[in-house]
């Protein structure tokens, strides 16, 4: 999941100097909220009703907002000067945000009955009023500035929506009117996000937690080393492996780049790779988490929710541009290490892989339960809490996984910083929501984008790339997913384009942002671990993603690549597509195998040959492979393409 920062950094000693804010009454009222919250998602999920309680679907949200913006005020801080101590007006925050939510889920089959959302009673307005107050202040804090801002000025739309021009020309309401509809309404901030989180993202949280705090990421790195270690260049596959898994667990760009880097990036500095170059592969590797099965983070949850679909579908669909996205990573890595003579890890720091499997195979063994029940028993909001079930109770019968009462606290402070850094972020894009819906212009952007468009798909990507790009560098991926699913897909959708394959495009894009300047979060993350430059590792992370930024337009434009139509269909476009990333990236480094270094005319065609691969058309794939055989021949003929400078 998107869980915050703060949760990802490594476990001091005691549970409470984990976090600088949390510690004494502070530290302890976190967890009981935590605690509450994690009953109440238990109870709701699997109708238990205990103490007789069981809330309303819309109850039950509001509930869940007051419990976890209540933690959220007590653990991300106002401002950086607070971040490690609690100040005094964090207190009457959290208080409030459980009183005005109490009040509203006491109430909320009576708003339903009587339409509160029309016309309420005072006090209503009143709790409704000071909670969208302080669902913009936890959106702030949690999702910042720019988040802030878009949050604002859509949820004010309806304010002066119908001064607007043309087809930004909406449905006006007054400020009581708005209030109500954000607050009261079921589209906005109770609206589909909120209710996937609270639906299914808390248990895949749980889920993660528990792998982590019994030692899940300390596995995984070390079935990667097994793996790749001995290869050429073997710590930076070894980052893009692991990263890859434990991004797919976490959903989280920074917080695994801040989990896994400060263990992979200095390892690849001690084999050869520049810092810059190092941290360039950490963030790359962490950003792919998110487009990663079998989690891959609340966004694919949500993307399930609007387009109506089972969870399992998202997971299949997403799972090939995962791998080529990946695939992509290592062809880079491997050909930099070929043509600069890098080699793997020495003997001695690479663990046996039969060891590494016998220590941490309940962690394999509750991952594949998991994936099975979510893909053939399709127990979406049961899945998660099962696979915890069996994990923790294998791990009783291992010391060293054991889930003791000090791994039990950090289980809980992971899960309630992650679950209220969704809640408050996912709270305040729901103000987007409820703002383009209530107007009605989310239909009529998409109206007018086709009309412009004109037909033209290409015309229409590209505009969704820039867009998504753009959209990406200040919001969250599930942020900017959320607010160009309403706006975009629906225009890419009508052009024709496969449903499912437009809203993977969307999301992908959004998540290309976090490598690439100027923002380049991921980058700039990961170059405070490796202690380089941040402009030039978000220039190389760029040029290490120069790649990925064509895999979009692969599988949007052939949905083959999503694992959609005939067997012999996706067959062929997987090997075309896995045959063009390997000959692009082989063009970018500079290195062919059993051709060696490349000079610029064999490295020109090479990257033809890859490029018209990209094109899912029989004529398209016999040049490319005709390139391809070309340049072996040439090679085998003349045995001169060694002439590219190493750099």
């Amino acid at each position: 999941m998107n869980a915050s920062p703060e949760a990802a950094v490594e476990q001091p000693a005691t549970p409470e100097s984990r976090s600088g804010r949390l510690h004494g009454i502070t530290y302890w009222s976190v967890m009981t909220l935590g605690g509450l919250g994690l009953l109440m998602a238990i109870n709701q999920t699997f109708n238990l009703e205990l103490l007789g309680f069981q809330p309303l679907g819309n109850a039950y949200l509001y509930y869940l907002i007051g419990i976890f913006l209540a933690a959220a005020f007590l653990c991300f801080p106002s401002w950086s000067g607070a971040a490690n101590r609690v100040s005094w007006y964090d207190w009457p925050l959290a208080v409030a945000a459980l009183v005005t939510c109490g009040y509203l889920g006491f109430h909320g089959l009576t708003m339903i009955q009587q339409g509160w959302e029309f016309m309420a009673p005072t006090e209503a307005t009143v709790a409704a009023s000071v909670l969208l107050v302080l669902v913009l202040e936890g959106v702030r804090r949690c999702g910042g500035w720019p988040l802030l801002g878009v949050a604002l000025l859509f949820g004010t739309y309806p304010l002066y929506a119908d001064s607007m021009p043309g087809f930004l020309w909406g449905n006006e309401y007054s400020l009581g009117e708005a209030v109500r509809a954000h607050v009261i309404g079921v589209e906005s901030i109770i609206g589909i996000p909120m209710q996937v989180v609270a639906q299914l993202v808390i248990g895949f949280v749980v889920f993660g937690a528990a792998l982590t705090v019994t030692g899940g990421g300390e596995f995984f790195m070390r079935f990667a080393t097994a793996l790749m270690g001995r290869s050429r260049g073997g710590p930076a596959k070894v980052s893009v492996l692991s990263s890859g898994i434990l991004g797919s667990l976490s959903g989280s760009v920074i917080s695994n780049i801040l989990t896994t880097g400060p263990i992979t990036i200095p390892t690849m500095k001690k084999t050869g790779y520049p810092a810059h170059y190092a941290a360039a592969i950490e963030a790359c590797a962490s950003t792919g988490g998110t487009l990663m099965p079998p989690i891959m983070g609340a966004v694919a949850f949500i993307m399930a929710s609007f387009l109506g679909v089972p969870y399992s579908e998202i997971m299949i669909a997403a799972f090939l541009p995962a791998l080529l996205f990946y695939l992509a990573l290592l062809f880079q890595v491997d050909n930099y290490a070929a043509k600069r003579g890098l080699k793997g890890l020495p003997e001695s720091e690479i663990p046996s892989l039969k060891a590494t499997l016998k220590d941490g195979w309940p962690y394999l063994f509750s991952l594949v339960m998991l994936i099975y029940m979510l893909l053939f028993m399709r127990l979406e909001a049961y899945a998660p809490y099962y696979a915890t079930v069996v994990l923790l109770g294998i791990s009783l019968f291992k010391r060293r996984h054991r889930m003791n009462g000090k791994r039990a606290l950090a289980f809980i402070q992971d899960l309630t910083t992650s679950v209220a850094n969704l809640v408050a972020i996912l709270a305040g894009i729901g103000l987007v929501v409820g703002g383009l819906s209530y107007t009605g212009v989310a239909g009529a952007f998409s109206r007018e984008l086709l009309l412009y468009a004109d037909g033209s798909i290409p015309l229409m990507l590209a505009a969704g790339a820039v867009t998504s790009f753009v959209l990406g560098m200040g919001m969250t991926v599930s942020a900017c997913y959320i607010f160009l699913s309403i706006l975009l897909a629906p225009a890419l959708v009508n052009a024709g384009l496969n449903p499912l394959a437009s809203h993977l495009f969307i999301l992908y894009w959004g998540m290309m942002s976090y490598i690439t300047p100027p923002v380049a979060l991921a980058a700039i993350t990961a170059s405070g671990v490796a202690g380089s430059n941040a402009s030039k590792t978000g220039m190389y992370a760029m040029r290490l993603g120069g790649i990925l930024f064509i895999l979009p337009f692969l599988f949007v434009l052939n949905p083959s690549l999503i694992l959609q139509g005939e067997l012999t269909d996706i067959l062929t476009s997987t090997v075309t597509a896995i045959t063009a990333i390997w000959l692009m990236a082989s063009a970018m480094e500079g290195y062919l195998y059993r051709v060696g270094l490349l000079g610029y005319p064999l490295r020109a065609l090479v990257m033809v040959a890859g490029g018209v691969l990209i094109y899912p058309d029989l004529v398209t794939d016999l040049i490319g492979f005709g390139l391809l055989a070309l340049t072996y021949l040439w090679h085998w003929r003349f045995r001169q393409p060694v002439a590219a400078s190493v750099r």
